[in-house]
């Protein structure tokens, strides 16, 4: 038996505890309180030092297979102009499809420099305290990467085509795609077939989603221009849709905002996780609420793009179930969801910091399904982080939030 001890052990399912030990066999928790405590179990005691042991982190939204661009896509301009140099970037540097009227092609693979990339960052994930990632994925290249690592991971096979016409064309790609990964997968490692957002994927595609099983993930509620985009036609997204060829593609705005959109195309359901949701109003955070939907905030990336800040405190208070993700390394600094979490306490200085760690634990581990992920309690898995502090800390939220903790990942028997 491996007993950990540390100057607090954060379960997140229930209080801190101060001077806590977690007791770990064959890599689960099999019992957690203090020295002394009812039922300790008797084992080898690792003291971690003063600082804080938690269940490592979830980062339910990002896209590996753009580490490539960190640092290439500038920032401020506004969401229109990110995407458009986005685009141009992707296409420099990889020959992975990215154009919002069709799919990646088949059998593409992307070059050296991205597939490195995507390594490095995979790496980086697991050595400061990722236990888990919701990965959004166009060309699907990395995925034996990803099941040589030791992180759970769901892969969402992101769909994009906005011309109906391609709709069809589009799923039976995604299928045969499904049927050619289904051997590369692993326990902790699962496929799922998801749409990029509502301005970019035409009604058509979603319907087939939606028929299909349901789609798994999707943007939503990003921007200004999605919202405007659907409620009139108009604005800077039309533009973008002409210059990327597509300005003949026939679309009557339902004149709703994206949440309902989507609900009255069928695709709100229990189990999809959306991100993003900086544009919701307060009737589209109930509905959210009402449907099951998770949904995944990004701080910094919002932030960085210039769309606006999710307003944490009325999603919460309405129910909906939220988690946090980094979002890409060409919208991030980082791929440390720790630092989300620390803007959002920034953000909103009267949100409970327990409900912020929440979101980067359980919340996460909740929207991707992973149930045995996210808190320390008897009979998870022992995926644990650990962020060491030079001194007694009187409060662990606080420690994590400062700014100044780093997390590792905790190496268990």
């Amino acid at each position: 038996m491996d007993i950990l001890q540390a100057g607090w052990v954060l379960p997140v399912s229930r209080p801190p505890i101060r001077g806590g030990r977690v007791a770990v066999d064959d890599g689960r928790v099999a019992w957690v309180g203090r020295a002394g405590d009812p039922g300790e179990p008797a084992g080898v005691v690792r003291d971690l030092g003063p600082g804080v042991l938690l269940p490592g982190l979830v980062n339910a939204h990002c896209h590996l297979e753009l580490s490539h661009l960190a640092g290439c896509i500038p920032f401020g301009g506004g969401f229109v102009p990110w995407i458009e140099a986005l685009v141009a970037a992707r296409g420099s540097a990889s020959a992975t499809a990215s154009r919002p009227d069709a799919p990646a092609r088949p059998g593409v693979e992307a070059d050296a420099a991205v597939r490195d990339a995507t390594s490095d960052a995979i790496r980086f994930l697991e050595e400061h305290g990722t236990v888990a990632v919701g990965d959004v994925s166009n060309a699907l290249a990395h995925v034996d990467a990803l099941a040589a690592s030791r992180l759970h991971a769901v892969v969402f096979a992101e769909l994009l085509a906005w011309d109906p016409a391609r709709a069809a064309a589009t799923l039976a790609w995604a299928e045969e795609r499904e049927r050619a990964l289904a051997a590369r997968l692993r326990p902790g490692l699962e496929l799922r077939l998801a749409a990029h957002a509502p301005h970019s994927v035409s009604p058509e595609l979603i319907r087939l989603l939606v028929a299909h099983g349901g789609l798994a993930g999707v943007h939503l509620a990003e921007s200004p221009d999605e919202t405007r985009f659907l409620a009139d036609g108009g604005g800077e997204w039309a533009g973008f849709l002409e210059r990327r060829g597509l300005g003949h593609v026939g679309f009557e705005p339902p004149g709703t905002s994206p949440a309902r959109y989507l609900e009255d195309l069928g695709a709100l359901r229990p189990g999809l996780v959306a991100v993003h949701g900086v544009q919701l109003e307060p009737e589209d955070r109930l509905l959210l609420a009402r449907r099951g939907v998770h949904l995944v905030l990004c701080p910094r990336s919002n932030r960085n793009l210039g769309v606006g800040t999710a307003n944490a405190p009325a999603l919460l208070a309405a129910g909906v179930r939220l988690a946090l993700g980094t979002d890409s390394l060409a919208s991030a600094q980082t791929l440390d969801v720790l630092d989300d979490a620390v803007l959002l306490h920034r953000q909103f200085p009267a949100l409970d910091p327990a409900a912020i760690l929440r979101l980067a634990t359980l919340g996460g581990a909740e929207a991707l399904g992973f149930q045995d992920l996210g808190a320390i309690a008897s009979g998870k898995r022992a995926a644990l982080a650990f962020a060491a502090a030079g001194s007694p800390v009187d409060d662990p939220h606080q420690h994590l939030l400062s700014g100044e903790a780093r997390l590792v990942r905790v190496e268990t028997r």
